[in-house]
């Protein structure tokens, strides 16, 4: 092994090479070696591929003798020297595919370095390398590809957690939440099932969104940076406007500003929005999470759950192939239509009490006869949703919408056209947790300006999810909005939900993490 310290000193000066173990160390020393022989361990020029792992498994032939001139680059996953020839395991972006490497075959002259130094001795596991070649099927009966020539693309100079197998038993599986969610691509590297969740991640937003530009609707954009949070009732993130002198907030919702453009004629609308809510963290919550928003005129929150329900169950489809399997222990049938279910019926049904017509002292009482933990700032729509999160959530399994909410829990919803005390609203509840709101949108401005002035007195009694009023929202709404029906989705949780992920943070590339944990370096004599 060729580690020599002065000279690796010079090459990392940036960082101490004390902090760098043994492996580290070689690998290091193989980079200045390959720069000593001439090789480019990192190199400019383009690798122009021309296949993939998928496309020789799924393509090859051997009786039409096809894929004859092969360019593929990938990762080298594992390695067995054999004297004059090895085989590598080579990975892209598709899956994995043995090569085969012949000393006089990649070193057709009498200098065979490349094949006895830089391949057996500098290259290491992780490293990216480009073949070409054609493929093969071995004597064993495997799909390979016999090596022509090898060119070195990246040198890896970290090791990585190879999983072995041995008698039944797993060894080294990079399996640790923290290290997984901290170092997502190791994670993508060394576990391939991993790419796949987010692969249908992707896939359940193009199939949303085909559905919406099926039926005409406008993909839009709308400010992250607001100043006035409304949408939702959530704690924001603040941060400064230097050149205004002004405080903005990262959006907590999309809605307000779509809504602007119903009022602008849009017939429909809709957008993947990055929200952000200074709140809680765990296994269903990330501070920054997408949520999709549709806005449609002249509909009503029941055409939105016939639209809803059609969309899951063929996203369902898309995903899995079928409406019914397992999320989370459960057998989850998306197929329609859902069960509809009144939100003060669920709590009878579910905590065997009657709140209808409760004032908020008797909702009080209620909650404290309950066992439901209360705060003094929560005024009656917030006692009302702690009782049904208490008692109800965790038994609605099946796609259920909870519909016709009391007006204190719904500031942006039209009063219901047969009770006034309700409003047009449903929730989606799947295996007990929410996976969509939507409303008959409340389009009158006096209504809407009473409603936020609601909000302002209990944002005064210590409730800081509040909304805030929104006056240029009011005045868009005096211009005139048509009858509007609006729904907005959490792809997190759908994402969870249609893939079995137990947790937010297996479905996001990058969920938030506290910081990264050092040892404190031991300081230096002077």
């Amino acid at each position: 092994m060729w580690i020599e310290i002065v000279k690796l000193e010079e090459l990392f000066g940036f960082m101490e090479i004390t902090d760098l173990n043994e492996q580290e160390l070689g690998r290091r020393a193989s980079l200045q070696k390959l720069h000593e022989l001439g090789i480019e361990p990192y190199p400019a020029a383009e690798f122009p591929v021309n296949a993939s792992t998928r496309d020789i498994k799924e393509g090859f032939d051997p009786e039409k003798g096809n894929f004859k001139d092969i360019r593929i680059a990938g990762r080298m996953m594992s390695r067995r020297i054999m004297g004059a020839a090895s085989f590598i395991e080579l990975q892209d972006d598709c899956g994995r595919i043995q090569v085969y490497v012949k000393r006089d075959e990649i070193c057709p002259g009498e200098d065979k370095t490349l094949y006895n130094t830089v391949f057996k001795k500098l290259l290491d596991i992780g490293d990216i390398i480009g073949i070409e070649g054609f493929a093969f099927i071995t004597q064993t009966g495997a799909l390979s590809i016999h090596a022509t020539k090898l060119t070195v693309l990246s040198k890896s100079l970290r090791v990585l957690p190879i999983v072995k197998e041995k008698e039944g038993a797993v060894y080294d599986a990079f399996s640790d939440p923290e290290l997984r969610y901290r170092m997502r691509y190791v994670d993508l590297i060394v576990n391939p099932q991993v790419k796949e969740i987010f692969e249908k991640r992707t896939k359940i937003i193009g199939t949303m969104r085909d559905y919406f530009n099926e039926h005409g609707y406008l993909e839009v954009e709308t400010p992250i940076l607001q100043s006035i949070p409304g949408g939702a009732t959530a704690r924001p993130f603040i941060t400064h406007h230097n050149t205004l002198d002004i405080p903005l907030y990262m959006r907590i919702a999309n809605e307000l500003y779509l809504k602007r453009l119903i009022v602008g004629g849009f017939k429909g609308v809709y957008e993947f929005a990055k929200d952000f809510r200074n709140e809680g963290m765990d296994r269903t919550h990330n501070p920054e999470f997408t949520c999709m928003e549709i806005y449609v005129a002249y509909k009503d929150y029941k055409w939105m759950m016939r639209f809803v329900e059609t969309m899951l169950e063929r996203i369902a489809i898309a995903i899995n192939g079928k409406t019914k399997f397992d999320v989370w222990g459960n057998e989850i049938e998306f197929k329609a239509p859902y069960r509809k279910l009144p939100m003060l019926d669920a709590i009878k049904e579910y905590a065997g009490v009657d709140i209808a017509g409760m004032d908020e002292a008797a909702l009080r009482e209620t909650c404290k006869k309950l066992n439901v933990p209360i705060k003094p700032e929560m005024g009656k729509g917030k006692l009302i949703d702690a009782i049904f999160g208490e008692y109800c959530e965790k038994k609605l399994v099946q796609p259920t919408f909870i519909i016709d909410y009391p007006v204190e829990m719904s500031p942006l919803t039209k009063r219901h056209r047969e009770n006034p005390a309700l409003t047009e609203r449903f929730e989606l509840f799947v295996n007990g947790k929410e996976l969509a709101n939507a409303y008959s949108e409340l389009n009158d401005p006096i209504d809407q300006l009473e409603r936020f002035n609601d909000q302002v007195r209990l944002k005064d009694a210590g409730d800081d999810e509040a909304m805030y009023i929104d006056m240029d929202f009011v005045r868009a709404l005096e211009y005139g909005m048509p009858p509007t029906s609006g729904l907005g989705m959490g792809i997190d949780r759908l994402t969870m939900m249609m893939t079995n992920s137990s947790t937010i943070q297996d479905v996001l590339f990058f969920p938030q993490m506290r910081p990264e944990k050092t040892a404190p370096k031991e300081e230096k004599a002077e």
